[in-house]
C-alpha cells in the first residue's frame, strides 16, 4: 500500500494541495487546492453533474418502476433561516461528543479514542491511543511499559485484558490513560459539541441575529421542493442536484482532506412515489457504486456496505455507504466516501409540520412542555400533486451525497504509482484521463528545426477545447517524468520525422507505449479518449 506521506509530500510539490494559511503556520482543519488540484476536484464535480444530471440516461427497470426520470439543479445560499437548522434536526441533534484532558488540555472525539486493558503489577488501566489495527497494538504497549516502568524485554508482564475497544465503552475514566498523558484520570466526562459554525446577520450582535453556516447541502433542496416544482415542467420520479460549500467544525480534523471542517459535497435529492422509493433506493445505491468503479478505483478498495439496523437514523427506511481503504486507515478498515439513505417523507413533512421525532414506531411531531410543538415548522404545503391520479402526496426522497474533497483525495490515493522503468525509480498518477488535470503535453523534441512553431501551433489548435501543456524546458525523458508525476494521460512530441510525413509521437502515460499518429487528427484521437463511459 502506498504511503500516505509520499502522497501528501507529491501534492505541495507539484501544486495539488496547500495547508490553508501556511506562512502563518497553518489552520488546522482547512486546506488549499493548488493550480492542478483545482483543476482535478473541478473535474471530478463536473464529471459527476454530467453523469448524473445533465448527461444522464440510465433507465431503471425493476418492476412497477417507472423507465425515466428527470434532473435538474440548484445553488442555493450558504446562510439559510435559523429555523431550516431546528426543523431539520441539526439544531438540536448535530453534535459529537468530546474529552478534555486536564494536562495536556487537548481535546478529543469521545469515539474515536480506542484502547484496551491492561494489568501490571496489581493495577489495571485503560491505555488509550488515537489509531486502530496494528499500529494501535503497538501503540498501546509502549504506552503501557512506559506507564508501568518496565523494559520492552519485560513485555510478557503485562496481561492484556481485551482487545482495542472504543472509549465510549467505559463507564468510569479514573483508571483511563488518555492519549497524550502520563497518569490516568485525567480525561473528563463526555459532553456534547454542536459542529454548526454559528455567525451573525447584520448589524445585531445578539441571538436575535445569530445564524449558521450550512453543515450540509440537503436542506437548501428540501426548502427550494415547491419552488423547482412550480417553476419547471419537472413531474415525479425526478432528481434535484447540488453541489456547494459545508460546514461543520470537527472536534479532531486529521487524515489530510478526509475531515476537514470546510468541505464540498455533491447531493442528490431524488423525489419519487412512496410504492416505487425502494426499487430508487436500490438504483441509486448501485449507480453511484459503478460510477466510482467507471472513473478508476479498484473493487478491491472499495465497498458497498448496508447499515445495520443500529445504525440507522430514526427516520430512515435504509442506508448503504460506499466505502474507500484509504491508506491512513489500518488493514481492512473503510472510510466512507458516499451515503445513499432512503429518508423516507421525513424531511419535507418536517418543514411543513415541524421537527419531527420517532414515537410509538410511527413519526410525530415534536412536542416541548407547553404541548406545542417544539420547532415549529414553515405551515407550506410542500405536498406533490399528481394530476393523472388526481391526488397529493408527500414524496419519498432518496438521498445519494457525495464529499467532493473524499472522492477526489481517493482517486489521487488510488492513482500515486511508484514504477522502476530501466532502473529508475518512476513517480506516475494514473488518474482516469476524464478526471486529470493536464490531458496532454505537447513537447518539441528540441528547440530548432521548426520543431516548437509545429509545436505551438498544435498546442493553439488543442488549448481551444482541451486543458493542455505546452513543455520544451529540458531533456525529453525528464520531461515526460514531469507530466507523469502529475498525471498527464498523453504526451505528443513533435520530432524530426514529423517535418516529413506530418505524424507525432503520442506516448501513453500508463503503458509508455508510443505510436505515430497524424498531426491532424490528434484533437480527434484525444477527443476518442478523453469521452465519457459511463
Amino acid at each position: 500500500m502506498m504511503e500516505m506521506d509520499k502522497l501528501v509530500a507529491l501534492c505541495k510539490r507539484r501544486g495539488y494541495l496547500f495547508q490553508s494559511s501556511e506562512i502563518y503556520g497553518g489552520l488546522n482543519g482547512f486546506w488549499d487546492y493548488g493550480p492542478l488540484g483545482v483543476e482535478l476536484k473541478r473535474n471530478v464535480k463536473e464529471a459527476w453533474w454530467r453523469d448524473m444530471v445533465t448527461g444522464h440516461n440510465e433507465l431503471i427497470t425493476s418492476p412497477g418502476a417507472p423507465t425515466t426520470h428527470q434532473m435538474v439543479g440548484l445553488d442555493c445560499s450558504i446562510i439559510m433561516h435559523p429555523q431550516v437548522w431546528k426543523c431539520s434536526g441539526h439544531y438540536d441533534l448535530f453534535h459529537d461528543f468530546m474529552v478534555d484532558c486536564r494536562v495536556s488540555k487537548k481535546r478529543y472525539r469521545h469515539d474515536q479514542v480506542r484502547g484496551r486493558w491492561v494489568e501490571a503489577k496489581g493495577r489495571k488501566i485503560f491505555v488509550s491511543s488515537q489509531t486502530g489495527g496494528e499500529e494501535g497494538l503497538k501503540e498501546t504497549e509502549s504506552r503501557a511499559l512506559k506507564f508501568f516502568n518496565l523494559r520492552a524485554k519485560q513485555a510478557d508482564e503485562l496481561s492484556w485484558c481485551s482487545d482495542l475497544v472504543s472509549l465510549t465503552t467505559v463507564a468510569d475514566f479514573t483508571e483511563v490513560l488518555g492519549p497524550d498523558a502520563n497518569e490516568t484520570g485525567t480525561l473528563t466526562a463526555p459532553r456534547e459539541f454542536n459542529l454548526m459554525f454559528k455567525t451573525f446577520v447584520g448589524a445585531l450582535s445578539g441571538e436575535e441575529g445569530a445564524a449558521f453556516l450550512r453543515p450540509e447541502t440537503a436542506q437548501g433542496i428540501f426548502v427550494n421542493f415547491k419552488n423547482v416544482c412550480d417553476s419547471t415542467r419537472v413531474k415525479l420520479p425526478f432528481g434535484i442536484a447540488q453541489v456547494g460549500k459545508s460546514f461543520r467544525n470537527e472536534i479532531t480534523p486529521r487524515n489530510f482532506t478526509f475531515r476537514s471542517r470546510e468541505f464540498e459535497q455533491m447531493e442528490i435529492e431524488f423525489f419519487c412515489k412512496p410504492s416505487e422509493s425502494p426499487d430508487w433506493y436500490k438504483y441509486w445505491r448501485d449507480r453511484r457504486y459503478a460510477w466510482y468503479l467507471s472513473l478508476g478505483l479498484s473493487s478491491s478498495r472499495l465497498q458497498l456496505r448496508d447499515h445495520h439496523a443500529d445504525e440507522l437514523s430514526h427516520y430512515s427506511c435504509g442506508t448503504a455507504d460506499i466505502e474507500y481503504a484509504f491508506p491512513f486507515l489500518p488493514p481492512g478498515e473503510f472510510g466512507e466516501l458516499e451515503g445513499i439513505a432512503h429518508r423516507g417523507d421525513f424531511d419535507l413533512r418536517s418543514h411543513m409540520e415541524g421537527k419531527l421525532a420517532r414515537k410509538d414506531g410511527e413519526l410525530a411531531v415534536e412536542l416541548g412542555e407547553d404541548g406545542k410543538p417544539r420547532h415549529k415548522g414553515s405551515g407550506k404545503d410542500l405536498r406533490y400533486f399528481d394530476d393523472q391520479a388526481r391526488e397529493r402526496f408527500v414524496p419519498h426522497v432518496i438521498e445519494p451525497s457525495a464529499g467532493a474533497d473524499r472522492g477526489t483525495l481517493a482517486f489521487l490515493c488510488e492513482a500515486y504509482h511508484e514504477d522502476v522503468v530501466e532502473g529508475d525509480t518512476r513517480v506516475v498518477l494514473k488518474l482516469h484521463p476524464r478526471l486529470a488535470p493536464v490531458k496532454a503535453a505537447i513537447l518539441p523534441l528540441v528547440n530548432k528545426d521548426g520543431m516548437p512553431e509545429v509545436a505551438q501551433k498544435l498546442y493553439a489548435e488543442l488549448k481551444g477545447e482541451l486543458a493542455v501543456q505546452y513543455d520544451d524546458g529540458g531533456a525529453i525523458g525528464r520531461r515526460y517524468r514531469r507530466q507523469d508525476e502529475i498525471g498527464t494521460p498523453f504526451c505528443i512530441t513533435v520530432d524530426g520525422q514529423t517535418k516529413e510525413d506530418s505524424t507525432v509521437t503520442l506516448r501513453d502515460r500508463d503503458s509508455l507505449e508510443q505510436v505515430r499518429v497524424p498531426l491532424a487528427g490528434v484533437l480527434d484521437i484525444l477527443r476518442g479518449k478523453l469521452k465519457p463511459s459511463c
